[in-house]
């Protein structure tokens, strides 16, 4: 029997699709996204993503640490975390006991929590402000926090999925990452950053804004393809954001 659920509108992105030149591979790209004006509002008005409103935590997404996505990947972070100092970590002395990390039941390397929070991450009280003691490092070497950072840490809120089919073909999908990525706990967010209209606030499109994190994951071919095919849509106004488009709505009614 077909099914009878009317499709959620007010969650309407619009895509592009094309192939890589240079690859078996197709590209989709979440345009509706990538084309709003998201951005990053930690510790200007993020409510955290704890089950009830902290703001004044400025936890941001860091409240129950970072998962590591692989062994070469907590190695990296492991050897840069050896590097900090306490005027850089606030809990230094803390993680020397047990390590900054550990493994869990299943084999997954995480950051450790403490006080209700990724142990890297600095609170409100420390002397150079609160954030990621990683960020706060990389920024001190003159550096991208991309290349300090956990790889889901600064891919987010961007996610990339990749399926091959039997015949080796790649389709590779960047798009905004949802609440239903956290897994179930993401439904008990009391705030997410992508569902308010707080965090669309940037002057330049949330692509240009996080440049250097898509090219990270995606190269800068693929990145060029599509900022090329913007360039040639000019005359073509993209969907806005579903946040925004439910807010004006609501206005109209």
């Amino acid at each position: 029997m077909p099914s009878t659920r009317q499709p959620d509108f007010e969650d309407l992105h619009e895509f592009v699709t094309f192939d890589d030149p240079d690859e078996h591979r197709t590209w989709v790209f979440d345009v509706t996204f990538l084309t709003s004006n998201w951005t990053c509002i930690y510790g200007q008005g993020c409510h955290g993503v704890l089950t009830e409103d902290a703001p004044e935590l400025e936890h941001g997404c860091c409240s129950y640490g970072a998962h590591f996505v692989d062994d070469e990947d907590h190695e990296e972070i492991a050897a840069l975390i050896d590097t900090l100092t306490d005027d850089q970590w606030q809990f230094r002395s803390k993680a020397a006991r047990k390590g900054a990390t550990r493994k869990t039941k299943s084999g997954q390397w995480v950051t450790r929590v403490h006080q209700g929070a990724c142990i890297m991450l600095n609170r409100p009280d420390f002397h150079a402000g609160a954030g990621c003691a990683l960020h706060l490092a990389a920024l001190d070497a003159g550096e991208r926090p991309l290349d300090w950072k956990p790889d889901v840490c600064w891919q987010l809120p961007l996610r990339l999925e990749e399926s091959t089919d039997d015949h080796g073909h790649v389709t590779s999908t960047l798009r905004e990452w949802k609440r239903r990525d956290w897994g179930e706990g993401g439904q008990e967010f009391h705030w997410w950053c992508t569902d308010d209209d707080a965090a669309f606030v940037a002057a330049q499109p949330t692509y240009e804004v996080l440049r250097d994190e898509i090219v990270e994951m995606i190269g800068e071919t693929a990145y060029g393809l599509f900022v090329e095919f913007l360039a040639h849509r000019k005359d073509w106004t993209p969907l806005p954001h579903p946040v925004l488009r439910t807010k004006a709505d609501r206005g109209s009614r």
